[in-house]
C-alpha cells in the first residue's frame, strides 16, 4: 500500500485539511500509528489527544478542527471513512474464476458468469448459482438450491435444499442453513417427529457470522431480510422472521415463530422466546430473557425482561439482597415482641 491523501480522499466523502501529497502506506491504532500510517479518532477522549499522535494523518469528525501539524481528515463519520478507505486499500482477492475438477457438480445446475466453487465442494442437483458468487472448499449445497449474485460461501458451510440465497449474501464458515426445525409432538411416552418441509430465504446484503444455525420452517420459510447481520454462534429456529437490518450478537438464540422487527439489536447471549413479536428499533441487552412480546423502540434487559433503566436499578439491589434480609429479620422480631408486650 502507498497512496497519497489526495488519493484516498476519492474513496470517502471528506475534506484534507495539511498536505494531499502526503503519502501513506500503512493503517493502525491511534495509539500505534506512525508516521506512514492513517488512523482515526471519534471519542472525546481521543480527539483531546489528537496533538500528540505522530500518525501521518487523522480522520475525525467535521465538527473537530484545531490547528495541529498533523494531518487531517474531516469526515462525519471516521469509522465509516476508515472502513471504506480500507476496502479501497485492501480489496479482496477473488480466487480464480473456475470449478475445480475435485469439486462435485449435480445434474441440471445453472452457473453464472465467473463463479468459483473450490475442490471438495458439493453441489448436488437442479441448483441456479448467480454470476461472480465464490463457493469455498467442502461446502455443501443442496438440492434446488437458488444462490443470488456476488454472494461469498466460507468453507464447511451447508445450505440444504430448495433454500433461497439473495445477492451480496456472506456466509461464514460452518453455518448450517435449513436444518430441520425442532419439531416433536408427543405420543405416549415418545416424541415424535413433526416433518419440517419449508425453506430459509435469505434475502439480499445479509452477513452471516460463522457456526450459525437457521433452521428451515415447518412450513412456508424462516425469512432473513435485507441487510441482517448476525454475530458467531447464533441459533435462529423454524418460521422466524427477521427484519431488515437487525443486528445479531454471538450466541443469541431465538424461538420457533418469532417475529423480530426491523433495525432491532440483540445482544450477546439473549434468549428470544417463541411466538412473540420484538418490535422495530428495540435494543435487547445481553443475557436478557425474552418472554412477551416488546413493542417498539423499547430497550429491554434482565430476565425476565423489562425496561433497561428498571433494569439497572434492580441489577443494584441484587447485592443487597442479604443485608436487606438481615434488617427484615430483625424488623420482624421487634414487631413480635412489642406484640407480646
Amino acid at each position: 500500500m502507498e497512496i497519497s491523501l489526495a488519493e484516498l480522499i476519492e474513496a470517502i466523502d471528506g475534506e484534507i485539511h495539511g498536505d494531499p501529497h502526503k503519502v501513506i502506506r500503512g493503517i493502525a491504532p491511534f495509539d500505534e500509528a506512525g508516521k506512514d500510517d492513517i488512523t482515526f479518532a471519534d471519542s472525546p477522549k481521543i480527539l483531546k489527544r489528537v496533538s500528540e499522535t505522530t500518525a501521518g494523518a487523522v480522520i475525525v469528525p467535521k465538527k473537530f478542527y484545531q490547528k495541529v501539524a498533523t494531518n487531517l481528515i474531516l469526515s462525519d463519520n471516521p469509522r465509516l471513512a476508515l472502513a471504506k478507505i480500507m476496502n479501497f486499500c485492501f480489496p479482496v482477492r477473488p480466487p480464480a474464476e473456475a470449478i475445480s475438477p475435485r469439486a462435485f457438480v449435480g445434474q441440471n445446475v445453472s452457473f453464472g458468469n465467473d463463479v468459483s466453487v473450490g475442490p471438495l465442494a458439493v453441489i448436488e442437483d437442479n441448483v441456479t448459482i448467480g454470476s461472480r458468487v465464490i463457493i469455498h472448499p467442502h461446502v455443501v449445497i443442496g438440492n434446488g438450491v437458488t444462490i443470488g449474485e456476488d454472494v461469498v460461501v466460507f468453507p464447511n458451510v451447508t445450505i440444504l435444499d430448495r433454500c433461497v440465497i439473495g445477492n451480496r449474501v456472506i456466509v461464514h464458515p460452518g453455518t448450517v442453513i435449513g436444518s430441520d426445525g425442532f419439531g416433536f409432538v408427543p405420543d405416549g411416552e415418545i416424541h415424535y417427529k413433526i416433518p419440517q418441509l419449508g425453506i430459509v430465504q435469505i434475502e439480499d446484503d445479509v452477513e452471516i457470522g460463522a457456526c450459525n444455525t437457521i433452521d428451515r420452517a415447518t412450513f412456508g420459510k424462516t425469512w432473513i431480510k435485507n441487510g441482517v447481520k448476525t454475530d458467531n454462534h447464533v441459533q435462529i429456529a423454524h418460521n422466524v422472521v427477521i427484519g431488515e437490518n437487525t443486528l445479531i450478537v454471538a450466541q443469541v438464540g431465538i424461538a420457533g415463530s418469532a417475529t423480530i422487527g426491523k433495525s432491532v439489536i440483540l445482544a450477546g447471549q439473549a434468549g428470544i422466546g417463541g411466538h412473540i413479536t420484538v418490535g422495530d428499533y428495540v435494543t435487547v441487552g445481553p443475557q436478557a430473557g425474552v418472554t412477551r412480546s416488546v413493542p417498539e423502540g423499547q430497550v429491554v434487559s434482565g430476565t425476565p425482561e423489562m425496561p433497561h433503566k428498571l433494569w439497572l436499578r434492580v441489577s443494584r439491589m441484587i447485592p443487597r439482597l442479604p443485608e436487606l434480609k438481615r434488617k427484615m429479620n430483625d424488623i420482624e422480631k421487634r414487631l413480635d415482641a412489642f406484640s407480646k408486650k
